[in-house]
């Protein structure tokens, strides 16, 4: 779920938080998942090499050195897993019902892609002291931790099952309710949604074509079915305690704007090698956008070049919050000073376009999140005044959609809902579109920066 820079000053002012802190849920949530983990992980198995940054050691004096290797998910020192994501996956019922919780019996779940530091930060990944200030915080139990890493990977492993299905069931004369539905039946299921304590992170993005990003059916949608020539960008989040992970891919079922994808994940990718501690936010965009615009592509004869969408961004995430104030840009030119910190948690997302590279708002709104720490107000209306109160019970911070609302039986809820946002109570994300007839493909991973290293934690096999 991407942030839009036109309405950045504002979100950052309402939704900033330090690192590791949490807005008072209006539930209190269980004790988190818990590992006891230190340090940086053993070399894994190498994968498919889309992505540059790596993970692993030298070979023993007088033997000739090896490449480096990226560590894959489910590789990890401490507690292992008690199967790897890609068995649980082979194990999954279809469609996906069997919570997670039940393939990993010790509750230890697998440890993401992880990619050591470079640079200046390269002594983390042998640090003694960095991997005694990880292992100490992994024995924190609260929540709310920052370090509170394998809430994270339980949500990760579950966007990675549901995905699994999502993308070898969507196909061409679905509805958008009908895959909606698919993805969240799903995630409610392997997450075993239990309010404040697990769920859906935000409402199930499913935006085509020209339309980026925060399109998802409201009750009663009328859209056209998924057709076979749509560009279509599947973007789900789920939470654990809080945790949340954000994630999202593009598909397509005909080989046209195949470059168009292979743009955006490229770019995607250099930015999560580009990330880490101390890296000026700016400096990433820079990588991403050159990236990003050395693709074209090809349609009816004609040479589009791709173009990042500039006033969109990736975000900082923090307990039930999922844009926490820190973006990260996708083009040169925002350079505010902004650092990468130890311990912040990301979503590294890029856009790509065909069209004019830079979206605004248009269309019937989905997404609605309540607004953090918003001034405390006198509501005109009985029914403005009941709402309010279910949002804080059923969603506090967390976004939500009409269809959320519709599911617990506040049917009558739209009047309620815009006397809330227009007086500021909760904040609106309408769909955000470019140029009508152009494209747009999106690719986004969650990310830790540990003290000892980089953990791409919804990375998977697909992606």
């Amino acid at each position: 779920m991407s942030p839009d820079l036109s309405t950045l000053a504002i979100k950052a002012e309402d939704l900033k938080l330090e690192a590791g802190s949490e807005p008072a849920p209006a539930a209190p949530s269980p004790a988190a998942d818990k590992v006891d983990e230190g340090g940086a992980e053993e070399s894994g198995d190498e994968d498919d090499g889309e992505d540059a940054g790596a993970a692993g050691g030298a070979e023993k004096k007088k033997k000739k050195k090896k490449p480096k290797k990226k560590k894959k998910a489910g590789t990890g020192s401490g507690p292992a897993p008690s199967m790897t994501s890609a068995e649980a996956i082979a194990k999954q019922s279809e469609p996906p019902r069997t919570p997670v919780s039940t393939f990993f019996k010790n509750s230890v779940y697998p440890v993401g892609e992880i990619q050591e530091y470079v640079g200046d930060n390269a002594y983390r990944t042998t640090s003694e002291e960095k991997r005694h200030i990880e292992r100490l915080a992994m024995t924190e139990n609260e929540p709310s931790s920052v370090f509170n890493y394998n809430s994270i990977r339980r949500a990760a492993e579950v966007h990675r099952q549901v995905r699994a299905y999502a993308r070898k069931t969507i196909k061409p004369g679905m509805t958008m309710t009908e895959i909606a539905n698919l993805i969240e039946d799903g995630t409610r299921s392997l997450v075993e949604a239990n309010g404040f304590e697990s769920g859906i992170a935000f409402p199930t993005g499913l935006s085509r074509n020209y339309v980026a990003a925060h399109y998802s059916p409201n009750p009663g949608d009328k859209s056209a079915p998924l057709a076979a020539s749509d560009v279509l960008k599947v973007d789900f989040g789920v939470h654990v305690n809080g945790r949340i992970v954000d994630s999202a891919f593009t598909m397509t079922w005909e080989p046209t704007y195949d470059n168009l994808l292979m743009a955006v994940k490229d770019a995607t990718n250099t930015g999560i090698r580009e990330a880490g501690i101390d890296v000026r936010t700016a400096d990433i965009g820079a990588a991403i956008q050159e990236v990003m615009e050395s693709y074209e592509v090809e349609v009816n004869g004609k040479v589009f070049p791709v173009k990042s969408i500039r006033n969109l961004t990736g975000h900082s995430i923090a307990p039930y919050i999922i844009h926490a104030g820190k973006s990260v840009p996708i083009v040169k030119g925002y350079d505010d000073g902004e650092k990468m910190e130890e311990g912040e948690y990301y979503a590294i997302e890029t856009f790509g376009s065909t069209g004019s590279g830079r979206v605004r708002d248009e269309g019937e709104c989905s997404h609605f999140a309540k607004i953090p720490d918003a001034p405390k107000v006198a509501l005109p209306g009985i029914m403005s005044k009941k709402l309010l109160g279910v949002i804080n019970k059923e969603f506090g911070t967390i976004p939500f959609c009409r269809r959320y609302l519709d599911r617990i039986g506040e049917k009558t809820h739209l009047r309620a809902l815009n006397e809330l946002v227009s007086y500021g109570l909760v904040q609106a994300y309408p769909p955000l579109v470019d140029t009508e007839g152009s494209q747009t493909a999106q690719f986004e991973h969650s990310i830790i920066l540990r003290p000892t290293c980089k953990e791409v934690v919804t990375r998977g096999d697909d992606y």
